[in-house]
């Protein structure tokens, strides 16, 4: 004869939801979504990177096909399927997307019209001097932890040990659930300049900071309008960022003037180039 044990757990209904919420809305910000602020790197991004360092990808050596990278790094470290991962590694040899690039990209890497890069098989890439000597020279000090991957096969750094505050200097964006973030880039001189500062004195006001990091720096250039609103910006950690292109004029053959657009705002990339000429030529 057969018995049959039953275990039922009586809970309220809202405070599972809400526990099931947080729980995943924690796994979003922590796994996937949200850059760490001590190396400002979201998870893929990471992983890419130290993937590259521990085949010997170095900035010195020759470029390697980024469908081996992408292969590498999918298969020991982030299981979530290629595409993130090569856009991932796209992105960061960007220099239209960010201050500092972090992969040196060799074949189409797309551009800043919004044309896509090539397919993996065709690309190459090698790790930035910057990447190798402020990222990733001080892994093997044993000073970050190193964790088990998702199969629990291969170790991979908590966090990179990175040298200088890369959240501010190349910014950070990304959705999760429930949290967003959307960090501007910064000049790196006037970043370590206010580091400095800083470590001099850790009770200096954000107008102290601010006489040495004048504000965002976005590698296409632009114009910041609001520049009077930055304090409140740096303060509170919410604002908008106003920003203008920069054109000016060329004198032609005939007498003819040229208007020429030496710099465009960070928000007009892509599709949007298309809208920010059509506002130029209505001026």
């Amino acid at each position: 004869m057969e018995t049959k044990q039953e275990n039922v757990i009586r809970a309220d209904y809202s405070e599972i939801m809400q526990k099931s919420y947080i729980d995943y809305a924690m796994s979003v910000i922590i796994s996937r979504a949200l850059p760490d602020v001590r190396d400002g790197l979201k998870p893929v991004q990471r992983r890419t990177l130290y993937d590259m360092y521990e085949l010997g990808i170095r900035y010195d050596r020759p470029y390697r096909k980024c469908a081996r990278i992408v292969g590498d790094t999918m298969g020991k470290y982030h299981p979530h399927g290629d595409s993130s991962i090569y856009e991932a590694l796209v992105v960061m040899a960007q220099d239209f997307k960010k201050g500092k690039t972090l992969v040196d990209g060799h074949g189409n890497f797309g551009s800043i019209e919004g044309d896509g890069a090539a397919a993996m098989r065709y690309t190459e890439a090698r790790l930035e001097k910057l990447t190798q000597e402020v990222f990733l020279a001080d892994l093997d000090k044993n000073v970050v932890d190193f964790v088990p991957n998702f199969d629990e096969t291969e170790k991979e750094p908590s966090v990179l040990p990175v040298k200088i505050p890369n959240i501010l200097v190349n910014g950070a964006d990304g959705i999760a659930v429930g949290m967003a973030t959307s960090i501007p880039p910064h000049n790196l001189g006037e970043v370590i300049d206010a580091m400095k500062a800083y470590m001099k004195d850790n009770s200096i006001s954000v107008r102290g900071l601010m006489r040495y990091l004048k504000g965002p720096d976005f590698p296409t250039g632009g114009i910041v309008v609001n520049k009077d609103g930055l304090k409140e910006i740096y303060e509170t950690g919410s604002g908008k960022i106003r920003l203008r292109g920069r054109v000016q004029t060329e004198k032609q053959k005939g007498g003819r003037l040229q208007l020429v657009i030496t710099e465009i705002p960070y928000t007009m990339l892509g599709a949007n180039i298309g809208k920010f000429l059509n506002d130029v030529a209505s001026l």
